[in-house]
Protein backbone atom coordinates (compact mmCIF):
# COMPACT_ATOMS: atom_id res chain seq x y z
CA UNK A 1 0.00 0.00 0.00
CA UNK A 2 1.17 3.19 -1.26
CA UNK A 3 1.63 6.11 1.25
CA UNK A 4 -1.09 7.72 -0.33
CA UNK A 5 -3.81 5.23 -0.49
CA UNK A 6 -2.55 4.41 3.61
CA UNK A 7 -3.28 7.75 4.08
CA UNK A 8 -7.27 7.77 2.35
CA UNK A 9 -6.99 4.10 4.60
CA UNK A 10 -7.09 6.23 7.46
CA UNK A 11 -9.21 8.95 6.21
CA UNK A 12 -12.36 6.84 5.80
CA UNK A 13 -11.24 4.50 9.01
CA UNK A 14 -11.52 7.70 10.82
CA UNK A 15 -14.71 9.01 9.14
CA UNK A 16 -16.21 5.71 9.71
CA UNK A 17 -15.19 5.68 13.49
CA UNK A 18 -16.69 9.39 13.47
CA UNK A 19 -20.07 8.14 12.11
CA UNK A 20 -20.17 5.36 14.70
CA UNK A 21 -19.36 8.02 17.59
CA UNK A 22 -22.23 10.28 16.92
CA UNK A 23 -24.35 7.44 16.22
CA UNK A 24 -23.98 6.36 20.05
CA UNK A 25 -24.10 9.87 21.20
CA UNK A 26 -26.98 11.01 19.27
CA UNK A 27 -29.04 8.44 18.63
CA UNK A 28 -28.12 6.30 21.51
CA UNK A 29 -28.32 8.96 24.27
CA UNK A 30 -24.68 7.92 25.62
CA UNK A 31 -22.40 10.30 27.15
CA UNK A 32 -19.08 11.67 25.31
CA UNK A 33 -17.19 9.50 28.42
CA UNK A 34 -19.54 6.89 27.95
CA UNK A 35 -18.96 6.71 23.94
CA UNK A 36 -15.05 6.93 24.36
CA UNK A 37 -15.15 3.99 26.94
CA UNK A 38 -17.37 2.23 24.23
CA UNK A 39 -15.29 3.34 21.49
CA UNK A 40 -11.69 2.46 23.04
CA UNK A 41 -10.74 5.72 22.67
CA UNK A 42 -9.43 8.64 24.86
CA UNK A 43 -12.64 11.39 25.89
CA UNK A 44 -10.66 13.48 23.80
CA UNK A 45 -10.91 12.03 20.83
CA UNK A 46 -14.16 11.08 21.12
CA UNK A 47 -15.40 14.44 21.59
CA UNK A 48 -12.93 15.33 18.18
CA UNK A 49 -14.83 12.68 16.33
CA UNK A 50 -18.76 13.82 17.67
CA UNK A 51 -17.77 17.74 16.97
CA UNK A 52 -16.17 16.48 12.84
CA UNK A 53 -19.04 14.48 12.85
CA UNK A 54 -21.38 17.44 13.59
CA UNK A 55 -18.80 19.97 11.53
CA UNK A 56 -18.84 17.66 7.93
CA UNK A 57 -23.22 17.63 8.15
CA UNK A 58 -23.56 13.64 9.18
CA UNK A 59 -25.60 14.48 12.25
CA UNK A 60 -29.24 15.31 10.82
CA UNK A 61 -31.76 16.59 13.76
CA UNK A 62 -35.33 16.18 13.86
CA UNK A 63 -37.34 17.65 16.65
CA UNK A 64 -40.55 16.59 17.53
CA UNK A 65 -42.81 19.26 19.91
CA UNK A 66 -44.65 22.13 19.56
CA UNK A 67 -43.89 25.42 20.85
CA UNK A 68 -46.28 27.65 22.34
CA UNK A 69 -45.48 31.04 20.62
CA UNK A 70 -44.93 29.20 17.23
CA UNK A 71 -48.20 27.39 17.27
CA UNK A 72 -49.67 30.79 18.06
CA UNK A 73 -48.60 32.06 14.61
CA UNK A 74 -49.36 28.82 12.94
CA UNK A 75 -52.90 29.48 13.47
CA UNK A 76 -52.59 33.10 13.09
CA UNK A 77 -51.21 32.46 9.55
CA UNK A 78 -53.44 29.45 8.68
CA UNK A 79 -56.40 32.01 9.47
CA UNK A 80 -55.47 35.05 7.74
CA UNK A 81 -54.56 33.76 4.79
CA UNK A 82 -56.42 30.54 4.20
CA UNK A 83 -53.85 28.07 4.75
CA UNK A 84 -54.50 24.25 5.23
CA UNK A 85 -51.12 23.76 6.99
CA UNK A 86 -48.39 26.08 8.56
CA UNK A 87 -45.26 25.34 10.56
CA UNK A 88 -43.65 28.19 12.08
CA UNK A 89 -40.09 26.95 13.21
CA UNK A 90 -38.01 28.89 15.86
CA UNK A 91 -34.95 31.28 15.06
CA UNK A 92 -31.55 30.42 15.18
CA UNK A 93 -28.84 32.39 15.23
CA UNK A 94 -27.50 32.96 11.79
CA UNK A 95 -25.57 35.87 11.14
CA UNK A 96 -22.86 34.39 9.58
CA UNK A 97 -25.00 33.16 6.66
CA UNK A 98 -23.62 35.06 4.10
CA UNK A 99 -26.96 34.45 1.93
CA UNK A 100 -28.95 36.61 4.96
CA UNK A 101 -31.45 33.95 5.01
CA UNK A 102 -32.32 31.29 7.74
CA UNK A 103 -31.22 28.59 5.53
CA UNK A 104 -30.61 26.32 8.34
CA UNK A 105 -33.83 26.64 10.51
CA UNK A 106 -35.78 26.46 7.05
CA UNK A 107 -33.52 23.62 5.93
CA UNK A 108 -34.22 21.29 8.79
CA UNK A 109 -38.18 21.88 9.32
CA UNK A 110 -38.31 21.34 5.16
CA UNK A 111 -36.67 18.49 5.23
CA UNK A 112 -38.34 16.49 7.95
CA UNK A 113 -41.59 18.31 6.26
CA UNK A 114 -40.49 16.18 2.66
CA UNK A 115 -39.58 13.09 4.81
CA UNK A 116 -42.86 12.95 6.69
CA UNK A 117 -44.66 12.98 3.43
CA UNK A 118 -42.66 10.42 2.14
CA UNK A 119 -43.34 7.98 4.97
CA UNK A 120 -46.79 8.77 4.85
CA UNK A 121 -47.42 8.63 0.88
CA UNK A 122 -45.69 5.76 -1.06
CA UNK A 123 -46.95 6.32 -4.35
CA UNK A 124 -46.99 9.65 -5.16
CA UNK A 125 -45.77 12.09 -7.91
CA UNK A 126 -43.87 15.04 -5.59
CA UNK A 127 -43.43 18.29 -7.82
CA UNK A 128 -40.50 20.65 -7.15
CA UNK A 129 -39.14 24.22 -7.54
CA UNK A 130 -35.30 25.33 -6.79
CA UNK A 131 -33.86 27.87 -4.90
CA UNK A 132 -31.41 28.15 -1.92
CA UNK A 133 -33.47 27.24 0.51
CA UNK A 134 -34.85 24.10 -1.27
CA UNK A 135 -31.37 22.98 -1.73
CA UNK A 136 -30.84 23.90 1.69
CA UNK A 137 -33.74 21.32 2.49
CA UNK A 138 -32.35 18.39 0.73
CA UNK A 139 -28.83 19.12 1.99
CA UNK A 140 -30.97 18.26 5.34
CA UNK A 141 -32.84 15.72 4.31
CA UNK A 142 -30.68 12.12 5.45
CA UNK A 143 -30.46 9.55 2.97
CA UNK A 144 -33.67 7.42 2.96
CA UNK A 145 -35.85 5.14 0.46
CA UNK A 146 -38.99 7.10 -1.10
CA UNK A 147 -40.59 4.06 -1.97
CA UNK A 148 -42.44 4.48 -4.73
CA UNK A 149 -42.53 8.16 -4.95
CA UNK A 150 -41.07 10.15 -7.86
CA UNK A 151 -40.10 13.35 -8.23
CA UNK A 152 -40.70 15.95 -11.06
CA UNK A 153 -39.01 19.83 -11.83
CA UNK A 154 -42.10 22.25 -12.29
CA UNK A 155 -39.76 24.72 -14.39
CA UNK A 156 -36.70 24.90 -16.17
CA UNK A 157 -33.47 24.40 -14.54
CA UNK A 158 -30.70 25.90 -16.63
CA UNK A 159 -29.49 29.09 -17.27
CA UNK A 160 -29.75 31.17 -20.44
CA UNK A 161 -26.28 30.07 -21.11
CA UNK A 162 -27.42 26.65 -20.45
CA UNK A 163 -25.00 26.26 -17.52
CA UNK A 164 -26.71 24.17 -14.43
CA UNK A 165 -28.71 25.57 -12.03
CA UNK A 166 -26.28 25.61 -8.49
CA UNK A 167 -29.60 25.57 -6.64
CA UNK A 168 -31.30 22.45 -8.60
CA UNK A 169 -32.78 20.60 -6.04
CA UNK A 170 -34.45 17.41 -8.72
CA UNK A 171 -30.65 15.57 -8.87
CA UNK A 172 -30.27 15.96 -4.78
CA UNK A 173 -33.33 15.02 -4.43
CA UNK A 174 -32.74 11.53 -6.53
CA UNK A 175 -29.38 10.68 -4.80
CA UNK A 176 -31.13 11.35 -1.57
CA UNK A 177 -34.00 8.94 -2.27
CA UNK A 178 -33.12 7.37 -5.02
CA UNK A 179 -36.26 8.14 -6.90
CA UNK A 180 -36.98 8.32 -10.29
CA UNK A 181 -36.52 12.16 -10.62
CA UNK A 182 -37.87 13.80 -13.94
CA UNK A 183 -35.20 17.08 -14.79
CA UNK A 184 -36.51 19.72 -17.25
CA UNK A 185 -33.93 20.34 -19.04
CA UNK A 186 -34.76 23.70 -20.30
CA UNK A 187 -33.89 27.65 -19.27
CA UNK A 188 -36.13 28.87 -16.86
CA UNK A 189 -36.77 31.82 -19.15
CA UNK A 190 -36.80 31.44 -22.54
CA UNK A 191 -34.75 33.90 -25.14
CA UNK A 192 -38.07 34.55 -27.02
CA UNK A 193 -41.61 33.72 -27.37
CA UNK A 194 -40.92 31.56 -30.67
CA UNK A 195 -38.02 29.69 -28.18
CA UNK A 196 -40.34 28.93 -25.60
CA UNK A 197 -42.70 27.16 -28.03
CA UNK A 198 -40.39 25.07 -29.90
CA UNK A 199 -38.92 23.62 -26.73
CA UNK A 200 -42.50 22.96 -25.36
CA UNK A 201 -43.55 21.26 -28.86
CA UNK A 202 -40.29 18.48 -28.28
CA UNK A 203 -41.65 15.23 -27.27
CA UNK A 204 -39.47 14.89 -23.86
CA UNK A 205 -40.30 18.35 -22.44
CA UNK A 206 -43.69 17.88 -23.10
CA UNK A 207 -44.14 14.99 -21.22
CA UNK A 208 -42.44 16.67 -18.24
CA UNK A 209 -44.98 19.44 -18.19
CA UNK A 210 -47.45 16.86 -17.95
CA UNK A 211 -46.19 14.85 -15.43
CA UNK A 212 -45.93 18.47 -13.67
CA UNK A 213 -49.78 19.11 -13.99
CA UNK A 214 -50.34 15.64 -12.19
CA UNK A 215 -48.50 15.53 -9.25
CA UNK A 216 -49.58 15.15 -5.67
CA UNK A 217 -47.54 17.81 -3.38
CA UNK A 218 -46.15 20.87 -4.89
CA UNK A 219 -42.86 21.63 -2.96
CA UNK A 220 -41.31 25.19 -3.61
CA UNK A 221 -39.98 28.46 -2.95
CA UNK A 222 -40.34 32.15 -2.96
CA UNK A 223 -38.03 35.08 -4.14
CA UNK A 224 -38.39 38.63 -4.90
CA UNK A 225 -38.41 40.79 -7.20
CA UNK A 226 -35.39 42.92 -6.03
CA UNK A 227 -31.92 43.13 -8.51
CA UNK A 228 -29.62 40.97 -6.39
CA UNK A 229 -32.50 38.34 -5.68
CA UNK A 230 -31.11 35.04 -6.73
CA UNK A 231 -32.29 34.75 -9.96
CA UNK A 232 -30.16 37.41 -10.90
CA UNK A 233 -27.36 36.24 -9.62
CA UNK A 234 -28.05 32.57 -10.70
CA UNK A 235 -28.14 34.10 -14.45
CA UNK A 236 -31.78 33.17 -14.60
CA UNK A 237 -32.87 36.71 -15.45
CA UNK A 238 -31.04 39.44 -16.80
CA UNK A 239 -31.10 42.68 -14.60
CA UNK A 240 -33.09 44.66 -16.53
CA UNK A 241 -36.26 42.26 -16.62
CA UNK A 242 -36.41 42.34 -13.33
CA UNK A 243 -36.01 46.18 -13.11
CA UNK A 244 -38.92 45.95 -15.46
CA UNK A 245 -40.74 43.91 -13.12
CA UNK A 246 -39.82 45.74 -9.90
CA UNK A 247 -41.42 49.02 -12.25
CA UNK A 248 -44.41 47.05 -12.54
CA UNK A 249 -45.45 46.21 -8.87
CA UNK A 250 -44.10 42.98 -8.86
CA UNK A 251 -42.91 42.27 -5.31
CA UNK A 252 -42.87 38.33 -4.80
CA UNK A 253 -42.13 35.06 -7.79
CA UNK A 254 -43.69 32.31 -7.36
CA UNK A 255 -42.62 29.21 -10.10
CA UNK A 256 -41.54 32.32 -12.12
CA UNK A 257 -44.99 34.14 -11.82
CA UNK A 258 -44.64 37.24 -9.93
CA UNK A 259 -46.87 38.81 -8.10
CA UNK A 260 -47.83 42.72 -6.55
CA UNK A 261 -47.82 43.64 -3.14
CA UNK A 262 -51.79 42.89 -2.79
CA UNK A 263 -51.51 39.49 -4.50
CA UNK A 264 -52.57 39.84 -8.12
CA UNK A 265 -50.51 38.82 -10.55
CA UNK A 266 -47.91 41.09 -12.90
CA UNK A 267 -48.08 40.89 -16.35
CA UNK A 268 -44.85 41.52 -18.29
CA UNK A 269 -42.64 41.15 -21.49
CA UNK A 270 -40.96 37.97 -19.44
CA UNK A 271 -44.76 36.32 -18.44
CA UNK A 272 -44.75 34.90 -22.09
CA UNK A 273 -41.22 33.48 -21.95
CA UNK A 274 -41.40 31.00 -18.65
CA UNK A 275 -40.83 27.39 -18.94
CA UNK A 276 -43.01 26.43 -15.92
CA UNK A 277 -46.63 24.99 -14.87
CA UNK A 278 -49.30 27.97 -15.62
CA UNK A 279 -51.20 29.98 -12.90
CA UNK A 280 -53.95 27.95 -14.37
CA UNK A 281 -51.74 24.93 -13.94
CA UNK A 282 -51.04 26.21 -9.89
CA UNK A 283 -54.61 26.72 -8.76
CA UNK A 284 -56.33 24.41 -6.05
CA UNK A 285 -52.87 22.09 -5.66
CA UNK A 286 -51.25 20.92 -2.80
CA UNK A 287 -48.69 23.97 -3.20
CA UNK A 288 -46.17 24.42 0.35
CA UNK A 289 -43.70 26.75 0.13
CA UNK A 290 -40.36 26.67 2.37
CA UNK A 291 -39.18 30.81 2.69
CA UNK A 292 -38.40 33.16 5.24
CA UNK A 293 -36.13 36.09 6.27
CA UNK A 294 -36.19 39.41 6.49
CA UNK A 295 -35.49 40.22 2.83
CA UNK A 296 -38.28 37.61 2.06
CA UNK A 297 -41.21 38.90 4.09
CA UNK A 298 -42.63 41.56 1.84
CA UNK A 299 -42.41 38.86 -1.23
CA UNK A 300 -44.32 35.73 0.65
CA UNK A 301 -47.23 37.92 1.67
CA UNK A 302 -47.70 38.81 -1.54
CA UNK A 303 -47.75 35.47 -2.36
CA UNK A 304 -50.27 34.86 0.22
CA UNK A 305 -52.53 37.35 -0.67
CA UNK A 306 -52.21 35.79 -4.29
CA UNK A 307 -54.06 32.69 -2.53
CA UNK A 308 -52.34 30.05 -4.16
CA UNK A 309 -50.64 28.36 -1.10
CA UNK A 310 -51.98 25.63 0.41
CA UNK A 311 -49.64 25.43 2.81
CA UNK A 312 -46.43 27.36 4.10
CA UNK A 313 -43.01 26.27 6.49
CA UNK A 314 -41.32 30.01 7.56
CA UNK A 315 -39.48 31.31 10.56
CA UNK A 316 -40.81 33.01 13.93
CA UNK A 317 -39.53 36.23 12.72
CA UNK A 318 -40.98 36.15 9.85
CA UNK A 319 -44.34 35.00 11.07
CA UNK A 320 -44.47 37.68 13.47
CA UNK A 321 -43.97 39.86 10.75
CA UNK A 322 -46.60 38.26 8.22
CA UNK A 323 -48.88 38.36 11.18
CA UNK A 324 -49.12 41.48 11.52
CA UNK A 325 -46.95 41.92 14.92
CA UNK A 326 -43.54 43.30 13.68
CA UNK A 327 -43.67 45.92 10.69
CA UNK A 328 -42.22 45.20 7.90
CA UNK A 329 -39.03 45.94 6.14
CA UNK A 330 -40.70 48.06 3.38
CA UNK A 331 -42.94 50.04 6.62
CA UNK A 332 -39.52 50.78 8.58
CA UNK A 333 -38.00 52.19 5.37
CA UNK A 334 -41.09 54.47 5.19
CA UNK A 335 -40.84 55.33 8.98
CA UNK A 336 -37.16 56.20 8.07
CA UNK A 337 -37.96 58.36 4.90
CA UNK A 338 -40.91 60.32 7.61
CA UNK A 339 -38.31 61.21 10.08
CA UNK A 340 -35.51 62.02 7.00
Amino acid sequence: MTSKSAGAALKDSEASTATRAAWLHFAGGLTQAEVAKRLGLTSLKAHRLIARASREGLIKVYIDGEISECVQLEEKLSSRYGLDFCQVVPDLDEADNNSGLPLKSLGMAGAQYLKLALERDQDQLVGVGHGRTLAACIDALPRTSAGKTRFVSLLGGLTRKFAANPHDVIHRLAERTGAEAYVMPVPFFANSVEDRSVLLNQRGISDIFELGKQANLLLVGIGTAEPGASLVETGMIERKEISEIKRKGGCGELLGHFFDRTGAAVETELSSRTLSLSRDDLRDRRLVAVAGGTEKTDAIRSILKSGYLKGLITNESTASVLAGQLPTPSDKAKGLAEVS
